[in-house]
């Protein structure tokens, strides 16, 4: 894998589960149950950042199958962000 493509996949990663901390702190602090839905839904974004070249690379599967895979993790978070969003 190109260590260029690595470092951003990476550094991605690093900053949604920066975003997902920080929700999750706004949540212990002020018991916001939409905080735990945000901090959730980065987690799972993050984690579709970096799985689609760890699927494609490591079980050798095809690059359609991995973006696949990739878009199902990424829509989950999306939707814990938009149901923190509509939640009262």
């Amino acid at each position: 894998m190109d260590a260029s493509f690595l470092l951003v996949k990476l550094i991605t990663f690093f900053l949604s589960l920066v975003v997902a901390y920080l929700a999750y702190h706004g949540y212990r602090r002020s018991g916001q149950k939409p905080m735990l839905y945000v901090s959730g839904g980065f987690v799972f974004i993050g984690a579709g950042a970096v799985c689609e070249g760890l699927i494609y690379h490591t079980f050798g599967t095809t690059i359609t199958s991995a973006a696949f895979v990739q878009a199902v993790i990424v829509s989950s978070g999306m939707m814990l962000v938009l149901l923190s969003l509509t939640k009262q």
